[in-house]
């Protein structure tokens, strides 16, 4: 008997059960209360035309969809171990919310990492390590070549670029309030400018994308005006020109319609409840010798402030190209973000998160070795993007070229994120990633920002610790001979292996 025709048997027995059991006692009616809605989602199953397995097990088949629904949280809980999970870990989510939440981050028994397996890294120490009145007391980094005026003094870490439609109103007015407390910058993302950005008076990195949001012409063009008014706002503190991210390169950013309301339509100027996606590459320039212009431009209209460009590495050619276009025009961005490959996102198409974009140590490595030869890496600060979440993470960056780094899902996590998985479904739990009022209520703006600023301190502390275990005194002095890599079961390279330097100056000559 198939399970349709068990169905079918089963409802029709315990409904002619209930009947006869209530000529005998009328209370056996409220039975029907139980079995009613059940009978009825079957014959819904039956009926419905959408789905194979509900129709062919009525009941039951729902379990299946259940189960699915909640398949990353049963992943999370129950069955992965703490090094497996992805995007992130436990061991890391662990260390995020304890460094938030600043209680105790240390660990027992030894590491749960498997020291010979290919992959696994560490730093060299040094039997000579210094205590902290000997290293650095402030992380900070100077961003400003000699064409601008108004250069920013920026943490070592700050918040990489999430928008406010991706993110709640809630979780931006956090991690800007979290930013103020700290001394760090927050980067809006190519949402655009909001209220929220702006309310607790926290350093922002405004981000232009493809979209020109907060700065675009009914055609959605970039336009000048809007852009200069928003750009002498003090407390916005650099600029950063979008080309691309590594969740989704070449694609351009995307806000599904039910993300989209009125009031993030209105701070981006565009019809609301429709989905949105990006344009894949800008309006303003076309080619490197423009972006250089486009840079200047901006610098200009911003009265000096820091301009520079985000990107994942695709064709090394193009980038070469950029460098070609800063030495013929003398134009030189004040910085470059360089995002990689394993960025995160809130929606993407799953071929260019997992397809596309070069992975950060390689593109950062590519990237701060191609300046170096074409001699322009010391006035131009190179941050790294893409999975930061301690200070190790931070010393592989600083040792592969980087000046800084940013993070964004660390502090989604210490804003109160649990890997929940809903991002582009308006759904979140934790109240950070939807426009749900019902779901954002739920996250506590005072709470939440000490929480941003405690994670910002404490991986500041650690990566310092790092250093000075080291018997380095500051992060400059970080290079590629101090970080070593498992490439098999009984090789070890460095990363200056890995990673070979380049001299300075050997490319000058342009085509």
């Amino acid at each position: 008997m198939s399970p349709k025709n068990i169905f079918i048997f089963s409802s029709l027995l315990a409904i002619g059960l209930i009947i006869s059991l209530s000529l005998l006692n009328a209370s056996f009616l409220w039975l029907l209360v139980v079995v009613a809605p059940i009978v009825l989602i079957g014959i819904m199953d039956m009926l419905q035309t959408k789905h194979t397995i509900r129709r062919n097990f009525p009941v039951i088949g729902n379990f299946r969809y259940i189960l699915e629904k909640i398949r990353p949280e049963i992943m999370q809980y129950f069955v992965e171990t703490d090094t497996e999970g992805r995007p992130i870990d436990r061991l890391n989510r662990s260390v995020i919310y304890q460094r938030a939440k600043k209680v105790n981050d240390t660990t027992p028994f030894g590491t749960q990492l498997n020291v010979y397996d290919v992959g696994y890294e560490w730093m060299n120490h040094s039997i000579y390590a210094l205590n902290k009145t000997q290293t650095v007391k402030e992380l900070r980094v100077l961003v400003g070549g000699k064409d601008c005026t108004q250069p920013y003094n920026a943490s070592i870490l700050n918040i990489s670029a999430m928008s406010f439609g991706s993110l709640s109103k809630n979780a931006i007015v956090a991690m800007n309030t979290g930013a103020k407390i700290g001394n760090f910058a927050q980067n809006t993302g190519e949402g655009g400018l909001s209220p929220y950005h702006l309310e607790s008076g926290g350093d922002l990195i405004w981000q232009i994308g493809t979209g020109y949001y907060g700065c675009r012409t009914n055609e959605g063009k970039f336009c000048p005006d809007t852009f200069q008014e928003k750009a002498s706002l003090e407390a916005v503190k650099m600029i950063e020109i979008k080309i691309s991210q590594g969740a989704k390169p070449g694609h351009g950013g995307i806000l599904p319609a039910i993300k989209n309301t009125p009031e993030i339509a209105t701070i981006r100027g565009i019809e609301p409840y429709v989905d949105i996606y990006s344009p894949p590459s800008h309006t303003a320039f076309s080619d490197a010798y423009e972006l250089m212009t486009f840079v200047q431009q901006l610098r200009q209209l911003s009265g000096g402030k820091p301009i520079g460009f985000k990107l994942c590495i695709g064709k090394k050619s193009e980038f070469e190209d950029i460098c070609k276009a800063m030495i013929s025009t003398k134009i030189k961005p004040d910085f470059i973000a360089i995002d990689g490959g394993e960025g995160g996102t809130g929606a993407a198409p799953v071929e260019f998160s997992n397809s596309l974009g070069m992975p950060l140590r390689d593109g950062l490595a590519f990237a701060v070795d191609t300046l170096t030869k074409y001699d322009l890496k010391e006035e131009i600060k190179v941050i790294a993007s893409g999975k930061v979440f301690t200070g190790f993470d931070i010393a592989r960056s600083i040792a592969l070229g980087a000046d800084m780094v940013n993070s964004a899902r660390a502090m989604m996590l210490a804003t109160g994120c649990i890997q929940a998985l809903r991002c582009h479904s308006n759904t979140c739990p934790a109240g950070v990633a939807t426009q749900d009022e019902s779901l954002m209520s739920g996250l506590v703006v005072s709470d939440k920002a000490q929480r941003v600023a405690n994670f910002h301190e404490e991986t500041i502390k650690s990566f310092s610790d790092l250093l000075a275990a080291s018997g380095i005194k500051k992060p400059s002095e970080l290079t590629r001979e101090h970080i070593n890599r498992r490439t098999s079961i009984n090789e070890v390279q460095k990363y200056s292996d890995i990673y070979p330097y380049f001299r300075e100056g050997r490319h000058l000559e342009v085509n």
